[in-house]
C-alpha cells in the first residue's frame, strides 16, 4: 500500500517551513550583528562597509589557502594604538557560499615580516596548501615557517608569552608580509573578543616589528655635513617658522 500523496505534500510542506524560519533566523542573526559590529566601529572612530569582495586577496596565508572566492563582510578599518605606536586595524568576515567561515583581525607593521610564520592550535588541522615547513611548539600552538632558519632565532620567550595571549577562539595567528593576524570562529567574535585579539596581536606586532627604527630614516653613515646643514633654518626666518608651527593642525585621523 502506497503513501498517500497528502503525506508527500505535507512533509515538503514542513521542509519549506523549516528552511524558510533558518533562513529568518540566520538573516536576523546576521543583521544583529551588523549593527553590533556598526555601533562598535562608531565608537572607536572607525570606518564600516559592508561589504568587499577584494579585500580578502590582501592575504594569502592562515585559514585564506582552504577557501576560494570569499568575500569580505561588516568590514572594520581605522588605527589604534599599541605600545610601539599607532597601527592600522583591519576586521571582517570572511564569507564564502553565503557562510561566515571566520572573523579575521589584523594589524598593518611598517616593514615586512622577515619570514611568514602562522601559529595554530593544536587540534586544528594545518591545510595541506599551506607550503610551509613545521618549526615546532610555540607555547600551546604549533609554528610553521617560511624559512625555519630567519624564524627560529625570533621566536624569543617574550613572543612566546604573547602568543599564549591569545585565548582557544584564534584558531590562528600569522605574519605575513607587513600583517599580522588572527582568525576568530565566527560565534566568538562580539567586540570584547575582537577588543582583545587586538590587543594581543598588538603584543605580537610590537615584538616582531618594533618601532626603534625608522625603516624610512636614513642612516647616520649616508648623511652628510651639507645634509644637516641643509635641514636648518636660516637665523632670520626662525622666529618666523616658530610662530608657524604654534598654529599647525593635525591630521591624523581615528581614535584609539
Amino acid at each position: 500500500m502506497g503513501i498517500p500523496a497528502w503525506v508527500w505534500f505535507v512533509v515538503a510542506a514542513v521542509a519549506i517551513a523549516a528552511g524558510v524560519a533558518l533562513l529568518i533566523t540566520d538573516r536576523a542573526r546576521r543583521t544583529a550583528k551588523n549593527r553590533e559590529r556598526r555601533r562598535w566601529a562608531a565608537l572607536r572612530g572607525w570606518q564600516f562597509a559592508e561589504y568587499d569582495q577584494v579585500l580578502p586577496t590582501k592575504w594569502r596565508r592562515g585559514l585564506l589557502p582552504q577557501y576560494s572566492g570569499a568575500v569580505a563582510t561588516d568590514i572594520v578599518a581605522g588605527s589604534t594604538f599599541t605600545a610601539d605606536g599607532r597601527r592600522q586595524v583591519s576586521v571582517l568576515d570572511l564569507v564564502v557560499g553565503g557562510r561566515t567561515v571566520a572573523v579575521l583581525v589584523g594589524l598593518r607593521c611598517r616593514r615586512p615580516i622577515a619570514t611568514t610564520l602562522e601559529l595554530w592550535l593544536p587540534e586544528v588541522p594545518v591545510p595541506h596548501e599551506s607550503e610551509l615547513d613545521l618549526l615546532g611548539p610555540v607555547g600551546s600552538r604549533y609554528a610553521f615557517v617560511g624559512d625555519v632558519a630567519t624564524a627560529r632565532p625570533n621566536v624569543t620567550p617574550d613572543v612566546v608569552d604573547a602568543v599564549e595571549e591569545f585565548g582557544d577562539d584564534v584558531t590562528v595567528v600569522w605574519a605575513e608580509s607587513d600583517w599580522v593576524l588572527a582568525a576568530l570562529e565566527p560565534g566568538a567574535a562580539d567586540p570584547a573578543q575582537l577588543e582583545n585579539a587586538l590587543r594581543a596581536l598588538g603584543q605580537l606586532a610590537d615584538l616582531v616589528d618594533p618601532f626603534e627604527v625608522d625603516p624610512n630614516e636614513d642612516r647616520p653613515s649616508e648623511r652628510s655635513a651639507e645634509d644637516d646643514a641643509a635641514e636648518e633654518p636660516a637665523d632670520d626666518t626662525a622666529d618666523e617658522l616658530d610662530a608657524d608651527a604654534g598654529t599647525g593642525k593635525s591630521v591624523e585621523g581615528g581614535t584609539a
